[in-house]
């Protein structure tokens, strides 16, 4: 995972200098405070998104601000395209701020890097606790007992992961399903015709990476998504499915 594009690469339509210069920036305000609870927000970003993407990016944009109502959450942001560049985020205490970044991004060609994504959520939930991956995609082109090891080691964590799997690919929503599953997380199907639904979720998820399950059951009190996710997590988990 790196902050930079490789140098062998040219730039792209959303300026590498650009996405720099924010990322930067971003290091400099909003620190996240001691103890905050942490959520890493990952993204395809490949070609096939392309026809949704203005579409989920303000849904997603949409999450960032329901995190920074919620309060007490540090978000890292990070997503891959393109030939092997997956970049990531410092952690902030704002996510306003991330909602600036998406708007900088555009797809490109490539194939998934999730494995790089579990990779790097492994690396720094070992050096500080994670609450929730959520992973936002389209296709699967990896080998799944590969990602389903790292799922596992992620689940030994805490770390939930929450898939979000657009699109109608069987295939992919049941692998999606079981790297949720073996983290104590949830996977869900979403179609872009119906945004309001995705949006609901991603912010039950801000709630409960925020202020864990008692944060979400206040909010499942009067939001349908909070209540779709609560249901769909175990309250007592298997690997990783503390509440």
């Amino acid at each position: 995972m790196t902050n930079r594009p490789p140098a062998s690469l040219p730039e792209s339509r959303s300026s590498a200098r650009e996405i720099d210069a924010f990322l930067k920036e971003a290091h400099r305000v909003a620190a996240p405070a001691a103890g905050a609870a942490r959520l890493v927000f990952a993204l395809d970003a490949t070609m096939s998104r392309q026809p949704t993407w203005d579409m989920a990016s303000r849904v997603q944009a949409a999450m960032f601000h329901a995190a920074a109502a919620v309060g007490g959450l540090s978000v890292q942001l990070v997503y891959f395209r393109g030939f092997r560049e997956c970049r990531a985020s410092r952690w902030v205490a704002d996510p306003r701020r991330l909602a600036e970044l998406m708007g900088k991004i555009r797809c490109e060609a490539g194939e998934t890097q999730i494995a790089r994504v579990l990779g790097h959520v492994l690396e720094e939930g070992g050096r500080e606790p994670i609450r929730a991956l959520v992973y936002v995609g389209d296709a699967m082109e990896e080998g799944l007992d590969g990602l389903c090891a790292k799922a596992g080691q992620l689940g030994l964590l805490g770390v939930k992961a929450f898939m979000f799997h657009e699109g109608g690919q069987d295939g992919v929503a049941a692998a999606y399903g079981e790297i949720a599953r073996l983290t104590g997380g949830a996977a869900f199907a979403f179609d872009s015709r119906a945004p309001a639904e995705l949006e609901a979720l991603l912010r039950a998820v801000a709630a409960y990476a925020a202020g864990g399950r008692a944060e979400l059951d206040r909010l499942a009190a009067r939001d349908a998504g909070a209540r779709r996710l609560a249901a769909s997590l175990p309250r007592l988990g298997g690997p990783g499915g503390r509440p």
